[in-house]
């Protein structure tokens, strides 16, 4: 379905910081920011984001993906989405697992994918989920913007924690 990690962003720096996964981190959390807020201006922030890492084009059919998956997840999700501040080097639960949802479909490992899906919504709800975090996913993809694999014993670790308060 996705072709396989290219050299691209496989640097040795963070890992917030490889393009993939900060399109998906801080997309993510600029995103909902927009939703809790009700302003632009996050949005806004999101967009210049995408724009810088993948020209303007591109960036606009990555972000409108972006949209509809968290737009699908905000309706979707068993408990209130979550976020960390903009740039932070944390991730919180549901951060943890957008990212091994989305890692998981580009790279083949349904197990994990499967187990953040469930994680994430209902029975009923997950096919719709799934499906628009497909889109995402395979956009990123075309765009040579493949995350890292998030090993399962690690999304397992996250889902196992108890739920906290609201981090944003």
């Amino acid at each position: 379905m996705f072709p396989h990690m290219s050299e691209t962003n496989a640097g040795t720096g963070c890992y917030f910081d490889r393009a993939p996964e900060k399109l998906v981190l801080e997309g993510y959390r600029r995103w909902i920011a927009g939703f809790e807020t009700g302003s632009v201006v996050a949005w806004e922030m999101a967009y210049g984001l995408y724009s810088e890492i993948l020209g303007s084009r591109n960036g606009n059919r990555a972000l409108a993906d972006l949209s509809f998956f968290v737009r699908t997840l905000r309706h979707k999700a068993l408990v209130p989405l979550k976020t960390f501040p903009f740039g932070s080097h944390h991730v919180c639960r549901e951060e943890c697992l957008t990212l091994g949802l989305i890692a998981g479909l580009q790279n083949c490992d349904m197990v994990a994918a499967r187990t953040c899906l469930n994680a994430m919504a209902c029975p009923a709800s997950s096919e719709e989920l799934e499906n628009a975090a497909i889109g995402f996913a395979e956009t990123l993809a075309e765009m040579d913007q493949i995350l890292l694999p998030i090993p399962r014993f690690a999304i397992d670790d996250i889902i196992s924690r108890p739920l906290r308060a609201k981090y944003h």
